[in-house]
This record gives structure tokens, C-alpha cells and sequence, in this order.
């Protein structure tokens, strides 16, 4: 079969119309002739149109049509698209039916549904975690199988950056963690996890921490009192000295390990800040600047402070001073003799702009991502001399999670470090 051009049409028709035209001429009938010609052109048309018609209207049929001429051509047309759509089709059922094994391989319920909550197809998971039926559910609005407030308040934000943990709708022993993801055109995708072993193992490892550290902290100070009258006893330069001053340094680096754990503990345990207290970081930045011009002192650095007057802050004034001092004894405990240090406090266009910068040794950028987590250290021997425990910036962090921020740590090797965070505007008087 030859394929259609638009050249073969035209040659169709003028091998059609010019002879009747020369007969026309010829016999002085042009006219009648044409109207005649034309009449049963539309007529064998309007044959093949029918045909097509009920083809496509009432024929139960797969098979298209025969047809002569242009509607051979047409009929073929139509038959290949037919293919090429069976065959589209075919791959996007094969498509679908590969998501929904894999959907039912996954170990989390997954639920998509329309941007305005009709369900459009859920997992076998999500029946079990969340008491859907399927395909009885099909069509029902997710709101009115997932009836909790804070759900339904967050499908509505569109907001879906972070995962919401909520009570499981069939077990309310149980924390589903609630992930909602913007999937195709005007549909999202529902993600739902059980994290009850998580959360209470976290919850655990908290009170854990906080039970040990607070336990801890007696035995510790008997112990740092005995220290403290056996160097009185020890004569000078003698063997017994070295060994309690050893004793002391150790004891000191356990306190203060056990402040920290401590510290760490109230402030993962906080659910949230207190937006009624106000927070002078004016004030409460003098004060760490004290603290570390006299850390400073044997060193010989150079601390400068430049901080913006009346800029301050609701909140907790324990925790962002944990986390603002931890990142300048940072700095001057790492930072080598004679060294800069300098520390800003001020406004920007986002909230306020915290940044402490240095020209010490700097950081590795294989280091760079860990350096939040707890009791990592970039270098194990130099941490023991500058007495650091590895939960500093694990402290900062967690903090500034109450605050809607996180931290920015820029380092490279030779050049020195700078640490810095915003805090929102929602947060400044």
C-alpha cells in the first residue's frame, strides 16, 4: 500500500474531473455534466462516511472497513493509529502494573490520590496501617478516611518539606510518620511508615543519656574533691604530682562531657521554645565574649565582636547560648596561637545573622557533613588536647531546630572556618 500524499489526491482528482470537463467541452454540457459529477462524487463519499460512522459508533468490531481510492488511504491511516495507540496503551498498563508490584514490594503504605483528596488507588500496607478498602475507597475524599486535624491542616499548607508523625488511625499505639509528595499532573502521593520502634528507641536513648549523665555527676564531684586533696598532699616535681594532675585533667574532660550529654538531653527533650520569653543576645554575647578573651588569653588571640545593639530575640536563652558559645570556644580552642576570630550579631533581610569565623587550619570537606553528629571528631588526638567531646555542634544543631534553622559550615584547608546560621524574622522583637 502506497502512502498517502497530498500530490497523489490531486492527481486522483484531476484524472477524475478533466476528462468529464474535455467531454463537456465537447459536447456543450459542461455544466450539467460537473453537477452530475459532483452529486455522485459526495454521494460515494457520504457511502464510505457512513461506513466509518457506524464502524466507530455501533460496530462491536475491531476490524476497520474496506475502502476504495482516498478512503483506502484513510482507513489505513486510522488502523495504524489504532496500533500505535494500542500499543502506547499497552506500555503505560505494563508501566502501571510494575509501579503497583513495586508499590506492593515496598515496606511503607503509599496512598495517591487527586489534589483535591479523591483516592485514586492505595496499597495492600495501606489497608492494614490505615484501614482503607480497596477498591471500595476508590473515589473517597482522603480527609474523610484520615479525619485528624493536623493531617488534613497539612495536606491543605502544601507545604510538604518535612514528614509529619501522627497516631495511627486503626492502633493509636502506634506513630505513623506522614510523607505527602507532589506526584504527576495535579495528584500527590502519600507516603505512610511506621516509626513506633524509632521513636521509642530515640526516647529511650534520651532518657538513657539524661538518667546516666545526672547519675554521673555525684560520683564525679567526690571524685574531683579527693583530686583536689591529694595534689595538696603531693610534693612538687615528685611522681604523685604528675599522676593527680593526669587525674584532674581526665576528671575535668569527664564533667564536662557529662554537661554537655546533659544539655543535649534538655534540649532534644524540649518539644518546643517558649515564645513568651525574651532573649538580650546583646547582653548574653558580652558575656561569651568575656568568656573567651580570657580562654583566649594564653593564646594570644584576637577576638573581635561585632554585634548590632538592641537586635534580639524571643525564645530560650539557654539553648541559643549553648549554641552561639559552643561555636566560639570552638573557635578558640581550635584556633592556633596568635590567630583571628571574629563573631557578628546582626540584622539581614531573612531574621537575624549569626557568624563566627576564623583563620585556623580549617576543615576537610570529607569532614564537613559529619561534623554535626554526636561524638564525631575531625582529628582524635588534638580533640583530646583541647578537651573537645564531639557533641559541641551536635548541641548547636539541635538547637537551632527549635529556631527553623540549621547550620552553615564553610571550611577549607589553610584558610580557616566560618560557622554561621540565620534565625528567621517570625523570632525577632
Amino acid at each position: 500500500m502506497k502512502i498517502y500524499s497530498w500530490k497523489a489526491l490531486m492527481r486522483g482528482l484531476i484524472l477524475i474531473y478533466l476528462p468529464i470537463t474535455l467531454i463537456g467541452v465537447l459536447f456543450n454540457c459542461l455544466s450539467e455534466l460537473l453537477l452530475i459529477s459532483f452529486f455522485l462524487h459526495i454521494v460515494w463519499h457520504y457511502y464510505y462516511l457512513k461506513l466509518l460512522n457506524n464502524w466507530l459508533w455501533n460496530s462491536k468490531s475491531t476490524v476497520l472497513p474496506h475502502g476504495k481510492s482516498d478512503w483506502e488511504h484513510a482507513f489505513v491511516g486510522i488502523h495504524n493509529m489504532q496500533q500505535r495507540h494500542r500499543k502506547r496503551r499497552n506500555n503505560l498498563a505494563s508501566v502501571i502494573s510494575r509501579f503497583r508490584e513495586g508499590s506492593e514490594a515496598l515496606p511503607d503504605a503509599v496512598v495517591v490520590f487527586h489534589k483535591s483528596g479523591e483516592i485514586i488507588w492505595c496499597n495492600r500496607l495501606a489497608q492494614f496501617q490505615l484501614g482503607f478498602k480497596w477498591p471500595g475507597d476508590s473515589g473517597d475524599n482522603i480527609t474523610n478516611l484520615i479525619r485528624n486535624p493536623l493531617f488534613v491542616e497539612h495536606l491543605q499548607s502544601e507545604d510538604y518539606d518535612k514528614p509529619l508523625d501522627l497516631a495511627s488511625p486503626v492502633n493509636h499505639d502506634k506513630i505513623l510518620e506522614f510523607r505527602v509528595m507532589p506526584y504527576a499532573k495535579h495528584q500527590r502521593i502519600l507516603i505512610v511508615r511506621d516509626v513506633t520502634t524509632y521513636r521509642q528507641i530515640a526516647e529511650q536513648r534520651r532518657h538513657f543519656v539524661a538518667n546516666v549523665s545526672h547519675e554521673l555527676r555525684t560520683p564525679l564531684t567526690v571524685l574531683q574533691g579527693y583530686i583536689e586533696i591529694l595534689g595538696m598532699q603531693s610534693e612538687e616535681g615528685s611522681r604523685q604530682e604528675k599522676a593527680v594532675a593526669v587525674l584532674e585533667q581526665q576528671t575535668t574532660r569527664m564533667c564536662s562531657l557529662v554537661e554537655q550529654l546533659m544539655t543535649l538531653s534538655k534540649i532534644e527533650g524540649a518539644p518546643s521554645i517558649d515564645l513568651d520569653d525574651k532573649v538580650n543576645v546583646p547582653a548574653l554575647l558580652s558575656q561569651i565574649e568575656n568568656e573567651a578573651q580570657a580562654l583566649g588569653r594564653k593564646k594570644k588571640l584576637q577576638i573581635k565582636f561585632a554585634v548590632e545593639d538592641n537586635l534580639q530575640l524571643l525564645g530560650d536563652e539557654m539553648q541559643l547560648r549553648s549554641a552561639m558559645a559552643n561555636l566560639v570556644y570552638n573557635a578558640v580552642n581550635y584556633t592556633p596561637k596568635g590567630g583571628a576570630i571574629k563573631v557578628i550579631w546582626r540584622s539581614c533581610s531573612t531574621g537575624a545573622y549569626f557568624c563566627v569565623m576564623d583563620n585556623g587550619d580549617g576543615i576537610a570537606p570529607e569532614h564537613i557533613l559529619h561534623l554535626t553528629e554526636r561524638f564525631y571528631r575531625v582529628d582524635e588526638s588534638r580533640s583530646r588536647d583541647t578537651g573537645g567531646s564531639g557533641l559541641g555542634l551536635s548541641i548547636v544543631k539541635h538547637a537551632l531546630s527549635h529556631y527553623d534553622t540549621e547550620l552553615n559550615i564553610e571550611s577549607n584547608l589553610g584558610e580557616g572556618s566560618q560557622f554561621s546560621f540565620i534565625i528567621p524574622n517570625s523570632y525577632l522583637i
